[in-house]
Protein backbone atom coordinates (compact mmCIF):
# COMPACT_ATOMS: atom_id res chain seq x y z
CA UNK A 1 0.00 0.00 0.00
CA UNK A 2 2.90 2.58 1.05
CA UNK A 3 4.45 1.62 -2.45
CA UNK A 4 1.12 2.26 -4.31
CA UNK A 5 0.46 5.71 -2.52
CA UNK A 6 4.47 6.55 -3.49
CA UNK A 7 3.36 6.35 -7.50
CA UNK A 8 0.73 8.55 -6.89
CA UNK A 9 0.91 11.83 -7.82
CA UNK A 10 -0.50 13.61 -5.06
CA UNK A 11 2.42 16.23 -4.54
CA UNK A 12 2.69 19.77 -5.75
CA UNK A 13 4.92 20.74 -8.72
CA UNK A 14 8.36 21.80 -7.65
CA UNK A 15 9.84 25.04 -8.95
CA UNK A 16 12.38 22.96 -10.78
CA UNK A 17 9.56 20.50 -12.31
CA UNK A 18 7.92 24.21 -13.63
CA UNK A 19 11.14 25.64 -14.58
CA UNK A 20 11.98 22.51 -17.11
CA UNK A 21 8.64 22.18 -18.24
CA UNK A 22 8.78 26.21 -19.10
CA UNK A 23 12.02 25.35 -21.10
CA UNK A 24 10.25 22.59 -22.78
CA UNK A 25 7.09 24.88 -24.10
CA UNK A 26 5.01 23.04 -21.70
CA UNK A 27 3.00 26.18 -20.04
CA UNK A 28 -0.59 26.85 -19.37
CA UNK A 29 -2.44 28.17 -22.72
CA UNK A 30 -5.91 29.94 -23.20
CA UNK A 31 -6.95 30.13 -26.78
CA UNK A 32 -10.19 31.53 -25.76
CA UNK A 33 -7.97 34.23 -23.91
CA UNK A 34 -5.89 34.69 -26.96
CA UNK A 35 -9.09 34.36 -29.31
CA UNK A 36 -10.72 36.90 -27.06
CA UNK A 37 -8.00 39.50 -26.96
CA UNK A 38 -7.99 39.46 -30.60
CA UNK A 39 -11.25 40.05 -31.23
CA UNK A 40 -11.31 42.67 -28.51
CA UNK A 41 -8.98 44.84 -30.26
CA UNK A 42 -9.62 44.52 -33.74
CA UNK A 43 -13.40 45.46 -32.50
CA UNK A 44 -12.00 48.56 -30.72
CA UNK A 45 -9.89 49.57 -33.36
CA UNK A 46 -12.77 49.29 -35.87
CA UNK A 47 -15.10 51.38 -33.72
CA UNK A 48 -12.07 54.13 -32.95
CA UNK A 49 -11.28 54.04 -36.72
CA UNK A 50 -14.63 54.08 -37.79
CA UNK A 51 -14.75 57.21 -38.90
CA UNK A 52 -11.26 57.27 -40.63
CA UNK A 53 -12.35 53.48 -41.99
CA UNK A 54 -15.46 54.87 -43.49
CA UNK A 55 -14.17 57.90 -45.31
CA UNK A 56 -10.96 55.46 -47.09
CA UNK A 57 -13.85 52.64 -47.70
CA UNK A 58 -16.13 55.51 -49.48
CA UNK A 59 -13.47 56.94 -51.74
CA UNK A 60 -12.08 53.48 -52.55
CA UNK A 61 -15.55 52.21 -53.84
CA UNK A 62 -15.84 55.33 -55.58
CA UNK A 63 -12.95 55.59 -57.18
CA UNK A 64 -12.89 51.58 -57.93
CA UNK A 65 -16.38 51.72 -60.02
CA UNK A 66 -14.92 55.11 -61.90
CA UNK A 67 -14.07 54.39 -65.11
CA UNK A 68 -12.05 57.18 -67.20
CA UNK A 69 -12.31 57.11 -70.90
CA UNK A 70 -8.39 56.45 -70.80
CA UNK A 71 -8.88 53.34 -68.52
CA UNK A 72 -12.31 52.35 -71.28
CA UNK A 73 -9.83 52.59 -74.26
CA UNK A 74 -6.60 51.13 -72.94
CA UNK A 75 -7.05 48.11 -71.55
CA UNK A 76 -3.34 47.72 -70.63
CA UNK A 77 -4.02 50.70 -67.62
CA UNK A 78 -6.13 48.12 -65.84
CA UNK A 79 -3.17 46.39 -63.72
CA UNK A 80 -1.48 49.70 -62.98
CA UNK A 81 -4.82 50.97 -62.12
CA UNK A 82 -5.81 47.52 -59.70
CA UNK A 83 -2.01 47.90 -58.37
CA UNK A 84 -2.64 51.50 -56.76
CA UNK A 85 -5.97 50.50 -55.46
CA UNK A 86 -4.38 47.21 -54.12
CA UNK A 87 -2.19 49.58 -52.30
CA UNK A 88 -4.52 51.95 -50.89
CA UNK A 89 -6.68 49.15 -49.44
CA UNK A 90 -3.79 47.81 -47.71
CA UNK A 91 -2.39 51.15 -46.29
CA UNK A 92 -6.05 51.88 -45.01
CA UNK A 93 -5.98 49.05 -43.54
CA UNK A 94 -2.10 48.65 -42.02
CA UNK A 95 -3.13 50.07 -38.66
CA UNK A 96 -6.30 47.56 -38.41
CA UNK A 97 -3.90 44.56 -38.96
CA UNK A 98 -1.14 45.86 -37.22
CA UNK A 99 -3.57 46.02 -33.75
CA UNK A 100 -4.57 42.44 -34.87
CA UNK A 101 -0.67 41.12 -34.94
CA UNK A 102 0.36 43.12 -32.07
CA UNK A 103 -2.92 41.62 -30.03
CA UNK A 104 -1.98 37.92 -30.91
CA UNK A 105 2.09 38.61 -30.57
CA UNK A 106 0.89 40.00 -26.45
CA UNK A 107 -2.20 37.72 -25.46
CA UNK A 108 -0.08 34.93 -24.87
CA UNK A 109 2.46 36.90 -22.43
CA UNK A 110 -0.56 37.64 -19.96
CA UNK A 111 -0.44 34.24 -18.58
CA UNK A 112 2.89 32.99 -19.58
CA UNK A 113 4.96 35.67 -19.45
CA UNK A 114 7.98 35.86 -22.51
CA UNK A 115 8.97 32.13 -23.23
CA UNK A 116 11.00 31.21 -26.42
CA UNK A 117 11.52 27.47 -26.37
CA UNK A 118 12.32 25.38 -29.90
CA UNK A 119 11.86 22.07 -27.84
CA UNK A 120 7.89 22.34 -29.23
CA UNK A 121 9.28 22.73 -33.06
CA UNK A 122 10.88 18.99 -32.78
CA UNK A 123 8.70 16.44 -33.77
CA UNK A 124 6.29 13.95 -31.27
CA UNK A 125 6.57 10.77 -32.75
CA UNK A 126 4.14 9.53 -29.56
CA UNK A 127 1.21 11.44 -31.08
CA UNK A 128 1.30 9.16 -34.14
CA UNK A 129 0.57 6.38 -31.76
CA UNK A 130 -3.51 5.65 -32.37
CA UNK A 131 -4.35 4.21 -29.43
CA UNK A 132 -2.93 7.07 -27.55
CA UNK A 133 -4.82 9.15 -29.70
CA UNK A 134 -7.57 7.62 -29.01
CA UNK A 135 -7.47 7.75 -25.00
CA UNK A 136 -6.96 11.40 -25.69
CA UNK A 137 -10.02 11.85 -27.60
CA UNK A 138 -12.05 10.46 -24.38
CA UNK A 139 -9.57 12.29 -22.00
CA UNK A 140 -11.30 14.87 -19.42
CA UNK A 141 -9.41 17.26 -21.30
CA UNK A 142 -10.78 16.37 -24.38
CA UNK A 143 -14.46 16.72 -22.95
CA UNK A 144 -14.07 19.91 -21.20
CA UNK A 145 -13.16 21.56 -24.76
CA UNK A 146 -15.93 19.88 -26.09
CA UNK A 147 -18.23 21.51 -22.62
CA UNK A 148 -16.41 24.83 -24.07
CA UNK A 149 -17.17 24.30 -27.65
CA UNK A 150 -20.61 24.03 -26.56
CA UNK A 151 -20.86 26.92 -24.25
CA UNK A 152 -19.22 29.45 -26.70
CA UNK A 153 -21.27 28.55 -29.40
CA UNK A 154 -24.75 28.85 -27.12
CA UNK A 155 -23.67 31.85 -25.51
CA UNK A 156 -21.75 33.34 -28.76
CA UNK A 157 -24.82 32.32 -30.68
CA UNK A 158 -27.58 33.49 -28.11
CA UNK A 159 -25.87 37.07 -28.21
CA UNK A 160 -25.71 37.38 -31.55
CA UNK A 161 -29.02 36.61 -32.20
CA UNK A 162 -30.03 38.87 -29.47
CA UNK A 163 -28.18 41.66 -31.41
CA UNK A 164 -29.43 40.82 -34.93
CA UNK A 165 -32.66 40.30 -33.38
CA UNK A 166 -32.51 43.87 -31.85
CA UNK A 167 -31.02 45.77 -34.87
CA UNK A 168 -33.58 43.72 -37.52
CA UNK A 169 -35.34 47.16 -38.29
CA UNK A 170 -31.72 49.20 -38.91
CA UNK A 171 -30.76 45.84 -41.05
CA UNK A 172 -33.54 46.33 -43.17
CA UNK A 173 -33.52 49.70 -43.58
CA UNK A 174 -29.82 49.64 -45.29
CA UNK A 175 -31.74 48.65 -48.40
CA UNK A 176 -33.48 52.06 -48.83
CA UNK A 177 -30.37 54.43 -48.28
CA UNK A 178 -27.58 55.36 -50.25
CA UNK A 179 -24.17 54.03 -50.74
CA UNK A 180 -22.44 56.77 -48.74
CA UNK A 181 -25.18 56.60 -45.89
CA UNK A 182 -25.29 52.60 -45.87
CA UNK A 183 -21.77 51.87 -45.30
CA UNK A 184 -21.37 54.26 -42.03
CA UNK A 185 -24.61 53.15 -40.90
CA UNK A 186 -23.50 49.59 -41.32
CA UNK A 187 -19.96 49.94 -40.27
CA UNK A 188 -21.65 51.30 -36.61
CA UNK A 189 -24.16 48.21 -36.50
CA UNK A 190 -21.45 45.78 -37.48
CA UNK A 191 -19.02 47.30 -34.65
CA UNK A 192 -22.00 47.07 -32.07
CA UNK A 193 -22.34 43.97 -32.71
CA UNK A 194 -19.14 42.48 -32.72
CA UNK A 195 -18.18 44.07 -29.40
CA UNK A 196 -21.39 42.59 -27.91
CA UNK A 197 -20.34 39.23 -29.21
CA UNK A 198 -16.62 39.67 -28.19
CA UNK A 199 -17.79 40.72 -24.47
CA UNK A 200 -19.73 37.67 -23.97
CA UNK A 201 -16.68 35.77 -24.90
CA UNK A 202 -15.38 37.32 -21.56
CA UNK A 203 -17.84 34.45 -19.73
CA UNK A 204 -15.76 31.79 -21.51
CA UNK A 205 -12.10 33.20 -21.14
CA UNK A 206 -13.12 33.55 -16.80
CA UNK A 207 -13.73 29.91 -16.71
CA UNK A 208 -11.15 28.89 -19.45
CA UNK A 209 -8.06 30.55 -17.82
CA UNK A 210 -8.50 28.87 -14.39
CA UNK A 211 -9.39 25.63 -15.73
CA UNK A 212 -5.88 25.92 -17.67
CA UNK A 213 -3.69 26.68 -15.21
CA UNK A 214 -5.11 24.01 -12.70
CA UNK A 215 -4.97 21.58 -15.71
CA UNK A 216 -1.67 22.59 -16.54
CA UNK A 217 -0.23 22.05 -13.12
CA UNK A 218 -2.52 19.01 -12.50
CA UNK A 219 -0.12 16.97 -15.35
CA UNK A 220 3.07 18.32 -13.75
CA UNK A 221 1.72 17.11 -10.39
CA UNK A 222 4.63 14.41 -8.91
CA UNK A 223 4.80 11.36 -6.96
CA UNK A 224 6.42 11.11 -3.64
CA UNK A 225 9.28 8.88 -5.17
CA UNK A 226 9.84 11.57 -7.93
CA UNK A 227 9.99 14.01 -5.28
CA UNK A 228 12.80 12.29 -3.16
CA UNK A 229 14.35 11.56 -6.29
CA UNK A 230 14.66 15.21 -7.28
CA UNK A 231 16.14 16.17 -3.93
CA UNK A 232 18.55 13.79 -4.29
CA UNK A 233 19.59 15.33 -7.40
CA UNK A 234 19.54 19.05 -6.37
CA UNK A 235 20.42 18.65 -2.56
CA UNK A 236 22.77 15.12 -3.16
CA UNK A 237 22.16 11.27 -1.69
CA UNK A 238 21.94 11.59 1.74
CA UNK A 239 23.62 8.86 2.65
CA UNK A 240 26.73 10.48 0.49
CA UNK A 241 26.16 13.32 1.78
CA UNK A 242 26.85 11.85 5.42
CA UNK A 243 29.50 9.97 3.99
CA UNK A 244 31.04 12.93 3.23
CA UNK A 245 29.87 15.35 6.64
CA UNK A 246 31.85 11.84 8.17
CA UNK A 247 34.84 12.23 6.00
CA UNK A 248 35.17 16.08 6.43
CA UNK A 249 34.90 15.38 10.72
CA UNK A 250 37.58 12.97 10.43
CA UNK A 251 39.81 15.63 8.37
CA UNK A 252 38.71 18.52 10.78
CA UNK A 253 39.63 15.80 14.03
CA UNK A 254 43.29 14.77 12.38
CA UNK A 255 43.88 18.05 11.77
CA UNK A 256 43.00 19.19 15.50
CA UNK A 257 44.57 16.49 17.19
CA UNK A 258 47.69 17.04 14.84
CA UNK A 259 47.93 20.56 16.33
CA UNK A 260 47.92 19.42 20.05
CA UNK A 261 51.57 19.15 20.20
CA UNK A 262 52.21 23.05 19.19
CA UNK A 263 49.80 23.98 22.32
CA UNK A 264 51.31 25.40 25.19
CA UNK A 265 48.45 23.78 27.58
CA UNK A 266 45.57 21.58 27.77
CA UNK A 267 43.24 22.39 30.32
CA UNK A 268 40.73 19.77 31.69
CA UNK A 269 37.57 19.36 33.26
CA UNK A 270 39.42 16.80 34.88
CA UNK A 271 37.47 13.97 32.58
CA UNK A 272 34.32 15.64 30.69
CA UNK A 273 36.46 18.33 28.99
CA UNK A 274 39.72 19.16 27.25
CA UNK A 275 40.79 22.57 25.66
CA UNK A 276 44.60 23.00 24.37
CA UNK A 277 45.63 26.49 23.91
CA UNK A 278 47.89 28.36 22.27
CA UNK A 279 49.41 31.68 22.15
CA UNK A 280 52.17 33.40 20.83
CA UNK A 281 53.21 37.36 20.94
CA UNK A 282 53.66 37.05 17.41
CA UNK A 283 50.66 36.98 15.26
CA UNK A 284 48.25 36.60 18.39
CA UNK A 285 45.91 39.09 19.65
CA UNK A 286 44.90 36.74 22.35
CA UNK A 287 45.46 33.01 23.10
CA UNK A 288 43.69 30.90 20.81
CA UNK A 289 42.17 27.47 20.99
CA UNK A 290 43.35 25.03 18.78
CA UNK A 291 41.88 21.80 19.99
CA UNK A 292 38.65 20.71 22.07
CA UNK A 293 36.37 17.86 23.04
CA UNK A 294 34.43 15.96 25.49
CA UNK A 295 34.56 12.27 26.46
CA UNK A 296 36.82 10.01 24.39
CA UNK A 297 37.87 12.75 22.35
CA UNK A 298 38.84 14.60 25.94
CA UNK A 299 40.83 11.70 26.77
CA UNK A 300 42.96 11.41 23.02
CA UNK A 301 43.85 14.83 23.42
CA UNK A 302 45.33 14.14 26.77
CA UNK A 303 47.03 11.42 25.36
CA UNK A 304 48.78 13.63 22.66
CA UNK A 305 49.15 16.14 25.45
CA UNK A 306 51.32 13.57 27.64
CA UNK A 307 52.96 12.16 24.46
CA UNK A 308 54.38 15.64 23.45
CA UNK A 309 55.20 16.62 27.18
CA UNK A 310 52.47 19.52 26.80
CA UNK A 311 51.52 20.93 30.58
CA UNK A 312 47.98 19.27 31.54
CA UNK A 313 46.17 21.89 33.69
CA UNK A 314 42.57 20.45 36.01
CA UNK A 315 40.89 23.87 36.40
CA UNK A 316 37.48 22.67 35.74
CA UNK A 317 35.27 25.65 35.59
CA UNK A 318 37.69 27.22 33.38
CA UNK A 319 37.70 23.94 31.04
CA UNK A 320 33.66 24.23 31.05
CA UNK A 321 34.16 27.47 30.23
CA UNK A 322 36.42 27.23 27.22
CA UNK A 323 34.44 24.13 25.83
CA UNK A 324 31.06 26.10 25.91
CA UNK A 325 31.87 29.51 24.28
CA UNK A 326 34.76 28.51 22.09
CA UNK A 327 35.76 27.29 18.78
CA UNK A 328 38.42 25.54 17.35
CA UNK A 329 40.57 28.28 15.68
CA UNK A 330 38.82 30.96 17.80
CA UNK A 331 40.23 33.48 20.58
CA UNK A 332 39.34 33.12 23.84
CA UNK A 333 36.60 35.22 25.07
CA UNK A 334 38.13 38.42 26.48
CA UNK A 335 35.55 37.78 29.74
CA UNK A 336 38.34 34.92 30.18
CA UNK A 337 41.88 36.97 29.59
CA UNK A 338 42.70 37.07 33.19
CA UNK A 339 41.68 33.54 34.21
CA UNK A 340 43.81 32.17 31.06
CA UNK A 341 46.77 34.72 31.44
CA UNK A 342 47.29 32.76 34.98
CA UNK A 343 47.11 29.58 33.74
CA UNK A 344 50.04 31.07 30.64
CA UNK A 345 52.05 32.44 33.93
CA UNK A 346 52.37 29.08 35.62
CA UNK A 347 52.80 27.07 32.42
CA UNK A 348 55.89 29.25 31.66
CA UNK A 349 56.85 29.26 34.97
CA UNK A 350 56.79 25.61 35.18
CA UNK A 351 58.69 25.08 31.69
CA UNK A 352 61.41 27.75 33.61
CA UNK A 353 61.37 25.18 36.97
CA UNK A 354 61.84 22.14 34.50
CA UNK A 355 64.80 23.76 32.20
CA UNK A 356 66.42 25.49 34.90
CA UNK A 357 65.63 24.19 38.29
CA UNK A 358 64.62 26.30 41.68
CA UNK A 359 61.24 25.77 43.53
CA UNK A 360 58.42 24.70 41.95
CA UNK A 361 56.02 26.64 40.94
CA UNK A 362 51.93 26.49 42.92
CA UNK A 363 49.67 25.38 40.56
CA UNK A 364 46.99 28.04 40.41
CA UNK A 365 43.43 27.82 41.74
CA UNK A 366 40.29 29.42 42.07
CA UNK A 367 41.01 30.97 38.72
CA UNK A 368 38.39 33.63 38.13
CA UNK A 369 35.84 32.67 36.01
CA UNK A 370 32.72 34.65 35.30
CA UNK A 371 29.59 32.54 37.15
CA UNK A 372 27.47 33.42 34.12
CA UNK A 373 30.24 31.70 31.70
CA UNK A 374 30.24 28.58 33.60
CA UNK A 375 27.80 25.75 31.92
CA UNK A 376 27.37 23.91 35.86
CA UNK A 377 26.30 27.15 37.01
CA UNK A 378 23.05 26.70 34.48
CA UNK A 379 22.38 23.19 35.88
CA UNK A 380 24.56 21.69 32.76
CA UNK A 381 26.43 18.43 34.07
CA UNK A 382 30.11 18.91 34.61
Amino acid sequence: MAEDSDLEKTEQPSQRRLDQAKEKGQVARSHELSTFSILLTGGATLWFMGGSLNADMVKMLHDGLTISRDLAFKPELMIPRLYELSITMLLTFAPVLLMFLLAAFLSPLMLNGWLFSTDSLGPQFSRMNPVSGIARMFSTHALVELAKALGKAMVVGGVATWVIWSHRDDVLQLATLSITTAIPQMGMLVGGSFLAIVAAMLLIVAIDVPFQLWDHNKKLMMTKEEVRQENKETEGDPQLKGRIRHMQREASRRRMMSAIPTADVVVTNPTHYAVALKYSDKGMSAPTVVAKGSDLTAQRIREIAVENNVPILEAPPLARALHKHTEIGETIPEALYTAVAEVLAYVYQLKRYQTEGGSRPQQPDALPVPAELDPANAGIPS
